[in-house]
């Protein structure tokens, strides 16, 4: 309450004495003016208790420090601000002063994120959170908590953006915080936003303006007009969008802050496009996309919009330019970023272009182009870990030759691409490719939402369920002719794809003379793949291996969450046995530790088996884990993460977790579902067995023993995984789908 600050400081009649004191009320002084944009009061209050620090240096100094990085930061000088909170760290820190170092930590973060530089923004505002919980400073942790909010959500995970909004505005809210509250309210209605709830949207960030009028602070209220503007134009009411605009750009006019002015200039670009003004609206998003203190997500917006401008008025040319010019933006965007939790649901930002490009070319008959740009799109972060060419020449996608990939795997290859507003389906063989039109993707989304439900909980084949006949007849009926009897089946799923087993699919043969449904494993062998160019992947072998194997399990309960599997030392026996004991290393119970794992020299191994409970973090999905025995009194010493499991290289030609949930439980985009089984693949193995959901451990037993029979006869993992399967598909005790279907192979080799 920058105002109320003010009023409360200056209520006494006399200044006190204590100069450390006055120093401290200078300081608070100088913020609230700066957070008020009233700039010439902030410089003259700083100024006159630096003045006083510069004869004495008092502990109440640091916030002067502090202050002037606020100052800067209201003004858009970054990196004055940076300057100010890394040398009011060094002061704590000289001072001992945890506090301020903590609310320092907080604030450099806060200057990465305003540069988009979104993995340091992370790393100094998880320092801070740290910090201050140590402290039990909680209002230090609500605002890292949801700064951490407004990270995640400009990397594009919505997911765990509106987990911590959330959280972050009820502590706020608890603690009288007014700022605070609508900080995280704004940046929760930036996620409703991006979910198509403009309703929800609109309500968030008209509680945030009143909350914003309440404090007065300039950037807050700036921050809301804007969010209100933006929204208001999405949902097509330009009245109340105007007016918006119109009040942000008064606030940005009166501080002379370039930057602000360009958002309701953007959205006035949008105004005009939408009132079927295409001069206005050209002139504007050019302005906007090459004014030199746009930053870079500005920019991406002005040119998508100026693509989706050309495409209407039938400028094909220019509308394709436009489309290529703001992927290879977003692309610059995501090549800054350093880490795989960063890199993962980046992509999410690109969705809408990627989709409105795809659909775009398809409208212009270049089938060919759409196919090589949705698979550029594909598992990014995936292939740049096993250092794969993601990109051809003027950064655009590499060339493709998908008859290529599909003579190579010897199997016909079924590329997905689920659409807003209209999906696709690449059906390619070794000598043909066909393009067959499918339904919007939130049509198919639901119905494999429900009838992956259905699997898990009724006998589908008896109940001959009408959503897996549904989806054969919608994902695999346009190319049976494509799909022959006993064929070899890639598939290259999209969105809610991932987390379907198409091998439980329904068939209906009606020309039989006795119509019979059957699931389409029956037909076909299936293989999951992430994207064409890793399937593609060139196996490198310098030598010729024996087969060996590294079997982990067994493990001994690390608490009563995870109780020991009844069935895991027979499994464990099971698999062995398909080996000659000299090459075959096997951790069991007490040596069964994550740390034991990555002694074992992995790399060295052509096979590796974990018998263990597994878990899928859906909003961390590099948190996802396999249960071992405790390596350590630590709580969590007992976890094989994923994201250990991806930097320990290996050679593998089979990784096969016997878990529960380690395909994992979140799909981003682009990428497919990131857990254990992507974990691995990203480490080097060739082929992955996961499971998609609960696993029953007398099932699996009989089904690993089987996989591992055919394996040592020379079968492949695909078809072997298919023959073991079926064995339990038509016995008597293991014919639902609930017990064989949860596991699938992932590819990373034809």
């Amino acid at each position: 309450m920058y105002a109320e600050v003010l009023t409360v400081l200056n209520s006494q009649p006399t200044r006190p004495n204590d100069k450390e004191l006055l120093i401290e009320i200078l300081a608070l002084e100088g913020a609230a003016h700066a957070r008020l944009h009233q700039f010439h009061e902030a410089d003259e209050k700083l100024g006159k208790a630096k003045q006083m620090c510069h004869i004495t240096s008092e502990a109440t100094c640091g916030d002067v420090i502090l202050a002037y990085g606020v100052l800067a930061t209201q003004r858009e000088q970054l990196d004055s601000a940076k300057q100010s909170f890394e040398e009011s760290m060094q002061f704590a820190r000289a001072h001992s002063d945890r506090l301020l170092e903590a609310t320092a930590l907080l604030d450099r973060g806060l200057t990465s994120l305003r540069e988009e530089h979104f993995d340091e923004a992370i790393d100094w505002t998880d320092a801070a959170f740290r910090a201050a919980t140590t402290l039990g400073a909680g209002n230090l942790v609500q605002t890292a908590l949801g700064n951490l909010g407004w990270a995640h959500y400009y990397l594009g995970d919505t997911e765990k953006s509106l987990e911590l909004s959330l959280e972050a505005a009820k502590r706020a809210s608890h603690a009288g915080n007014v700022t605070g509250q609508l900080t995280w309210i704004t940046a929760a209605g930036n996620v409703y936003a991006s979910r198509g709830d403009l309703a929800g949207a609109t309500r968030s960030y008209r509680d945030a303006l009143d909350l914003a009028n309440k404090t007065g602070g300039k950037e807050a209220i700036y921050d809301t007009y804007r969010a209100l503007a933006l929204v208001s134009v999405e949902d097509d009411k330009l009245q109340d969008a105007r007016q918006y605009s119109d009040k942000a750009d008064d606030i940005a006019h009166a501080d002379k802050n370039r930057l602000e002015g360009l958002y309701p200039l953007f959205v006035r670009g949008l105004i005009a496009a939408q009132s079927h003004n295409g001069a206005e609206a050209d002139r504007i998003f050019h302005e906007v996309e090459s004014d030199s203190q746009t930053n870079a997500s500005l920019k991406f917006r002005a040119e998508y919009a100026l693509a989706r401008l050309y495409e209407d008025e039938g400028r094909s040319a220019a509308a394709d330019r436009e489309y290529r010019t703001a992927l290879k933006t977003i692309e610059a965007s995501r090549s800054t970023l350093k880490r795989d939790d960063s890199k993962l649901p980046f992509s999410n930002n690109a969705r809408h272009v990627y989709d409105d490009y795809v659909h775009f070319l398809i409208g212009n008959k270049r089938t060919d182009d759409a196919l090589r740009w949705a698979e550029f799109s594909r598992a990014r972060t995936l292939a740049e870990g096993l250092g794969l060419p993601t990109k051809g020449e003027s950064d655009g996608p590499p060339a493709l030759d998908a008859r290529q990939i599909a003579r190579r795997a010897r199997g016909t290859l079924l590329f997905y691409w689920l659409g807003e507003k209209q999906s696709y389906l690449w059906a390619i063989t070794p000598r043909k490719t066909s393009l067959f039109e499918l339904p919007a993707g939130n049509v198919i989304d639901d119905l494999v939402r429900r009838y992956s439900e259905a699997l898990k909980v009724q006998d589908v084949l008896a109940s001959t369920d009408e959503s897996g006949q549904a989806l054969y007849q919608m994902l695999i009926g346009p190319a049976r002719e494509l799909v022959k009897k006993d064929a070899k089946i890639f598939v290259i799923p999209d969105a809610g794809l991932n987390n379907l087993n198409f091998e439980t699919l329904l068939v209906s043969n009606a020309h039989a003379p006795e119509p019979k449904v059957h699931f389409w494993i029956e037909d076909v062998t299936i293989a999951n793949a992430s994207s064409l160019r890793v399937l593609a992947a060139v196996r490198t072998r310098n030598e010729k291996r024996e087969r060996s194997l590294l079997l982990v399990g067994d493990s001994v309960a690390p608490n009563d969450e995870y109780r020991e599997l009844p069935q895991a030392a027979a499994q464990m026996k099971s698999v062995a046995r398909h080996f000659s004991t000299r090459n075959q290393k096997i951790l069991t119970r007490e040596r069964a530790t994550p740390s034991a794992y990555l002694a074992s020299s992995p790399e060295k191994f052509s096979y590796i088996h974990f018998v263990a409970h597994g878990t899928a973090s859906r909003v961390s999905p590099l948190d996802s884990a396999i249960v071992l025995s405790k390596d350590s009194a630590q709580d969590d010493s007992f976890k094989l993460y994923a994201r250990v499991i991806k930097d320990q290289k290996l050679r593998a030609d089979l990784v096969t977790i016997s878990a529960c949930y380690s395909a994992g439980e979140r799909a981003y985009s682009g990428e497919g579902l990131v857990g254990l089984s992507w974990a691995f693949l990203a480490a080097g193995a060739h082929n992955v067995v996961a499971a998609l959901w609960d696993v029953s451990d007398d099932s699996t037993a009989k089904l690993m023993d089987e996989f591992y029979d055919e394996l040592a006869q020379g079968a492949s993992a695909d078809s072997a995984l298919r023959t073991a399967k079926l064995s339990l598909l038509r016995s008597k005790e293991f014919h639902d789908p609930f017990y064989w279907a949860p596991f699938q192979l992932y590819a990373r080799l034809a």
